[in-house]
Parts: C-alpha cells; structure tokens; sequence
C-alpha cells in the first residue's frame, strides 16, 4: 500500500530527481518547437507541488494528491508542465477518498490522469509524454489485473514507461532526425523514477543539481547544439500561459476559450478548475490572447516567451569549440549577447532566480 507520506516524499524526490537532470532534458526539447525549456518547465511545474507537500503531515494519500494536483496546475509552465498537471489531475481525482492506495485504485487513477491529458490537448501528438504515460498506464492495468500490490503496479509502470521513451524515435520523425528521444517523455521518466525510489525504500533521491549526470551517451555540448540545429520554421512564435481567476457572474463558456485559441495558434490547453482557468497556447498574437482571456475573469501569473529568441539563444549556448581547449586568454568574449545577473538573500530566493533563467546571483540584500 502506498501511504499518504510516501506519496509525499515520492514527489520531492521527483523534483529533486528531474531538478538535476533539468539542463539534459532541455537539450533534447525539439518538438513541439525546439526552444529548450522542457526540462526547466516541468522541473519548476512539479518543484511547486514538490514545496506545498512537503509542509504536509499524517494526510491521506488522497489528500495528498489533490494538493500536488492544485499545485501543478497553478504552477505549470510550459506545453509538458501543463500535460504533467493533467496527469496528475486524473490521477488526484482516482485517489479520492483514499488513505492508502492498493494497486487497482494506483492503476485506475493513472487511467484517468492519461484520458484527462489526451482529452485537454487540442491535437494529440504519439511519440511525447503522452504516449509514455498512456503505455505505462496501460501496464499499471495488467500488473494490476493479476491482483499485484501497489509497489509491483508502480514499478511495472516505470519500466513500461522506459521502454516507450526508447520507442518515440520511431514514432515522431522530428526526433529520429534529430537523434533524440522526447524531452517530456524522459522529463515524465525521470519524475516517475525519483518517486519509485521512495517506494521501494531507497529514500528521497538528493538534490545535486549543477553537478554532471548525463542521462544521454551524447556529451552535454552535443546535446545542446541539437536544439541549436534542430530543423523547422517555428510558426507561432510565442509561448503565452497564466491563470484566469473565473469571475463567479460571468457566463462565458471556457470552451469558446479554447475555440477561439486554436483558431489563431497551437498546443492550446485550457484546463476550467473550479475557481481558476489555466491556459497554455503558441501564437503569434500574444496581446490578442491576453485580451480575450480578460473577458473570463481577471489574470495572473501571466508568462510570455519569444520562443523564436529561445531557439536563437541556444546556439549562443552551443559550443562549437572541442572539449579540450587551448588555455583561455584573460578577457574572454561573452558565450551570448545579453546575460542576466540578479542579486538576492538566502538560498530559498536564489535557486527561484536560477529557475527563472539568471546566469548568476549575488548574494545580497537591501543596501
């Protein structure tokens, strides 16, 4: 059985686990558009639920999920993030009720976490997150079927899931091109392992983010310049996602949301919780999306990429030099045009800088 606390720790693990394998997962982000932030966004996605857990004590397992699901969806980032709190969203609404979970209920709430995923993206892609998830559901549900206990179903999902990254290559030609497996593919892997560390009783992995721990046999400069290189003309060239806070009055249908979304971009995910829309699409008219999710409500947590300057920072961030190099002169030329230096206290607010892309931090307080 899986308990409430083990649910718990599971999660920080996975944050931890996928936090240090962030920089690897970014360098394989190719679809849907090679910008390289899938390892950052699910990392930070699953880094909120991993930190409002963790103040959890003698919850049920379902109580837990339901907070790690609430979590995820005010905290995604990104096309992964977002799929990864609608995985979890399922799976928060098959726990619910539960103290502790056996293996059937485990293998009914990953069912519902995938169909959940499938049904909220506007053009379901095979060869992504989704196609690991849906395998290793699928798994969770024979393991299940033969009357296995929790721990078994979970394993039997993670190994299912392994498999199915190796297979997205042959699925999604973007990638067989590009000589990698799906960014949120591993990203999910990679979390699905840092929980099943808990359960099977090796503890919560260690957070060693920054140091060198290559999940690829590729070299990690490699690794960065198959974004750099990554073929294809991104066509909508802004990431735009926030919350709606629903006005309780208004009633506008969140599914004309999402028509109108999809009419002028992509990867459109609009998820309508009970006080709170998520939103998530790829555009080329950003203020144009602002302007008609206003008229659901009020706006937060607004974020807005040029995903067109991300793929072009990427090749600042290649190096194209071998990895021995003659000895480096005193003044060096800066690996990109613009960095970004921020100066805070503590560590709490300097790795939230880092999450958020600053090169360096200095630390520092009021002065």
């Amino acid at each position: 059985m899986i308990t409430g606390s083990m649910l718990r720790d599971a999660v920080v693990s996975a944050s931890h686990h996928i936090n240090n394998h962030r920089g690897d997962v970014d360098a394989l982000n190719v679809f849907p558009v090679p910008d390289g932030d899938t390892g950052t966004n699910m990392s930070m996605t699953i880094g909120a639920a991993a930190r409002e857990v963790s103040r959890m004590e003698n919850a049920g397992a379902g109580e837990v999920a339901a907070a790690v699901a609430s979590a995820l969806l005010r905290g995604a980032r990104g096309n992964s993030g977002v799929i990864l709190s609608l995985i979890f969203r399922g799976v928060s609404k098959g726990l619910k009720g539960c103290r502790e979970v056996d293996g059937v209920a485990l293998a009914n709430a990953l069912q519902i976490g995938v169909e959940m995923a499938y049904g909220a993206v506007m053009k379901p892609t095979e060869g992504t997150i989704l196609t690991v998830a849906r395998l290793a559901s699928e798994s969770a549900k024979r393991t299940a079927n033969t009357g296995a206990d929790a721990i078994a179903v979970f394993n039997a999902a993670c190994e299912s899931a392994a498999k199915a990254l190796a297979t997205t290559p042959e699925l999604l030609p973007v990638l067989k091109k590009a000589g990698v497996v799906d960014a949120g593919g591993q990203g999910f892997v990679l979390i699905l392992e840092g929980m099943r560390s808990v359960f099977n009783g090796s503890g919560i992995i260690d957070s060693t983010a920054g140091e060198a721990s290559p999940i690829t046999a590729q070299h990690h400069g490699e690794r960065k310049e198959i974004v750099a290189n990554a073929d294809g003309e991104i066509e909508f060239g802004y990431c735009s996602e926030f919350l709606i806070h629903k006005d309780p009055h208004s009633t506008r249908d969140p599914v004309r949301l999402r028509a109108y979304l999809e009419s002028i971009g992509d990867c459109v995910v609009v998820v309508d919780d009970d006080t709170i829309i998520k939103v998530h699409v790829h555009s080329n008219e950003p203020g144009n999306v602002i302007q008609e999710a206003l008229k659901y409500g009020p706006l937060v947590n607004i974020k807005i990429d040029n995903m067109r300057q991300q793929h072009t920072n990427a090749a600042f961030d290649s190096p194209n030099e071998p990895e021995t190099q003659p000895e480096a002169p005193a003044v060096q030329e800066p690996a990109k045009p613009f960095g970004f230096v921020a100066v805070a206290a503590g560590q709490g607010l300097k790795e939230l800088f880092l999450e958020l892309g600053a090169d360096q931090v200095v630390s520092g307080g009021q002065t």
